[in-house]
């Protein structure tokens, strides 16, 4: 068989990327990279903690389900005693035992209906609670991230870790561990009991588990493998849909629809194949086992056969034994479904805990310190970047040693060409990054010991692409100050001059703006975060590139709405708009992540620097 790659280029399944033998989980499998792999003794400790709230819970469990096997496995003794005592008392007129027999079966079968009825209900709940306790984790931790895992870990793969990897292990826990404990309390059950009959069958029936023992093992070994490569796979499909549906209007408007196609089909391929290695492992296990479990019940068989015809076995005891027998490996092949869910949710619960392993790379002080007040009215505080250099994972230094101060209620606005490290100086503002090196103060105190709801009252940053959530406009409004009041929330949009349009919509404040804000235009979105900055009412302001996006009539909207919101404040304009810069105190020119030029636009015009010509070039471009 062959597949297509994106460059319509038709290869071999073995040539597909990751088509070889399935790596274990993290090992840096091709279609997924950012796979996280788990501390040693993360996944068990990760499963305890699931179950320590629920362990009484998981022990009447336990306990209803050892009852309902003991009400099971007490039917072929009774067929036993049935045969060898009942039948000659029937004989003599004596129904009694008969009698007896038929009541305790009865007995026992509706024992043991009741005690499963009562255990799938209780496990039900057990499984239900912990994936309602996983689910909540994975979301609050993923939130709690820093933003520098999540530039690197695709939302995609998040969706995968809270979506199909607790099915794998809602699978488990429904089903899996009914089985698992089943199939354990008949082994050692009927084990016993046929010990206890006689010895020579219990001798062969224990001998058997042997080589069924290194079946399971060898099973172990290579699903863990395919299962992890089966949820990788999972998660690149899921990663590439997600991907594109995010992109649909530049897939749609750059006709790349065939080349999606393309490639998802080859990652889709992958899936399929990855799922049919781990079926195939399954299969082999199945085929090995019914083959040992066969030929021993044969021999038992044909053994105790003999010894009946030689009178050294009573028939009964036969019987039961034969019983027995088919129970003992009739749930061979619940094994081979249980460790499937095993291996299956093993990898997903490796996965899980990666994920839940990652701490984040801004961490909370352990010692947290307040802001001073402020002094009188000045709603600003002083910036101060002392010594800060500053570099990402994947590439060099972005920032080389970096000095600045911005006084209290000051607006500087940061230019330079792209890669410059313009917006890498408003995210160590923001401190979705800390420095390499230095310290970035806020009225004198670091950053680094701020918590972080303290650090989110006072610095607040508007993006170039306003984000808002699916819900009304006083909702998206009111994020910085949920307390708001619907008063204080129309005053803002008023101070900005986001009402009237506001007020025009069907709704009103009431108007629910739909997934991304996708209700209402650009500029109106940018003008609802500008509102909502202006309700958080914080001392440092932080717009990046945020009227890049705009047209002409847009930007001035949302230039006079700036007028409003950075009165008296801090702010850092990061702008390639010039127009959007003259509004500032003072203008830093970047070069190579260092500020080589520094003034007022009034003096940066009147030189010959490079402001003074970028002025010049954007003036012609008006003209």
């Amino acid at each position: 068989m062959t597949s297509t790659t994106t460059d319509g280029r038709a290869v071999a399944d073995e040539d597909l990327p990751g088509e070889g033998a399935p790596p274990p989980s993290g090992t840096g499998d091709p279609f997924d990279r950012d796979a996280l792999p788990a501390p040693r003794g993360a996944t068990r400790a990760l499963l305890t903690s699931l179950l320590a709230p629920l362990r009484a819970r998981v022990v009447l469990a336990s306990v209803l389900l050892v009852v309902q096997q003991a009400a099971v496995q007490a039917g072929p003794l009774l067929v036993a005693y049935a045969i060898d005592s009942g039948v000659p008392a029937f004989r003599d007129h004596d129904y009694g035992p008969l009698i007896a027999v038929g009541a305790g079966y009865a007995v026992c079968s509706v024992g043991a209906g009741l005690m499963q009825y009562a255990f799938i209900r209780a496990a039900a709940r057990i499984n239900q609670d912990v994936l309602l306790d996983l689910r909540g984790r994975i979301f609050r931790h993923a939130q709690a991230l820093s933003v520098d895992f999540h530039e690197r870990y695709t939302s995609g793969r998040l969706i995968s870790r809270s979506t199909t990897d607790v099915e794998s292990l809602r699978e488990l826990l429904g089903e899996g561990l009914q089985e698992l404990i089943g199939v354990v309390l008949s082994f050692v059950s009927i084990s016993l009991m046929l010990l206890w009959l006689d010895l020579g069958i219990g001798a062969i029936a224990v001998a058997s588990f042997a080589p069924l023992y290194l079946l399971v093992r060898t099973y172990r070994r290579r699903a863990s493998q395919a299962y992890s490569a089966r949820s990788s796979a999972i998660a690149a499909v899921i990663v590439k849909f997600a991907e594109t549906m995010n992109g649909i209007r530049p897939v749609q408007a750059f006709r790349r629809e065939r080349v999606n196609d393309a490639d998802f089909a080859v990652l889709n391929h992958r899936h399929e194949r990855r799922n049919g290695d781990a079926l195939l492992e399954m299969a082999r296990y199945v085929v090995g086992s019914r083959l040992v479990a066969n030929t021993a019940v044969a021999a038992m068989v044909l053994w105790g056969a003999y010894r009946v015809a030689s009178g050294t076995l009573a028939l009964g005891v036969l019987a039961a034994a034969v019983l027995y027998l088919r129970r003992l490996y009739d749930p061979i092949d619940r094994l081979a479904m249980f460790l499937n869910s095993y291996q299956s949710a093993a990898a997903s619960l490796e996965k899980i805990a990666g994920l839940l392993a990652q701490t984040p790379a801004v961490p909370e002080p352990a010692s947290p310190k307040q802001l001073p007040a402020l002094a009188g009215e000045r709603p600003g505080r002083e910036v101060v970047f002392d010594g800060v250099r500053f570099a990402y994972r994947t590439g060099g230094e972005v920032l080389p040693r970096f000095d600045l101060t911005i006084p209290a209620g000051r607006t500087v606005a940061v230019v330079g060409s792209t890669g410059a490290g313009k917006s890498t100086l408003a995210k160590l503002l923001a401190r979705f990054y800390d420095p390499t090196e230095g310290r970035v103060l806020l009225d004198g105190t670091d950053l680094r010991d701020l918590a972080t709801a303290e650090l989110r009252r006072g610095v607040v940053m508007v993006t170039q692409e306003a984000f808002l959530f699916s819900g009304t406009i006083a909702e998206n409004i009111a994020i910085g100050r949920p307390e708001a009041t619907p008063e204080e929330i129309e005053h803002a949009a008023k101070a900005i001059g986001a009402h009237d349009f506001i007020s025009g919509l069907p709704e009103g404040y009431d108007t629910d703006v739909r997934k991304r804000g996708g209700r209402i235009s650009a500029g109106q979105r940018q003008l609802v975060a500008f509102a909502r900055a202006l309700l958080a009412d914080p001392a440092v302001l932080i717009l990046d590139e945020a009227t890049s996006s705009l047209d002409i009539p847009g930007e001035r909207a949302v230039q006079r709405a700036m007028d409003t919101v950075l009165h008296g404040r801090t702010a850092v304009v990061i702008a390639h708009r010039l127009s959007t810069v003259e509004i500032a105190d003072r203008v830093l020119v970047m070069e190579s992540g260092r500020i080589v030029e520094d003034g007022t636009p009034a003096e940066l015009i009147a030189g010959t620097g490079t402001f003074a010509g970028l002025h010049r070039a954007w003036r012609e471009s008006l003209a």
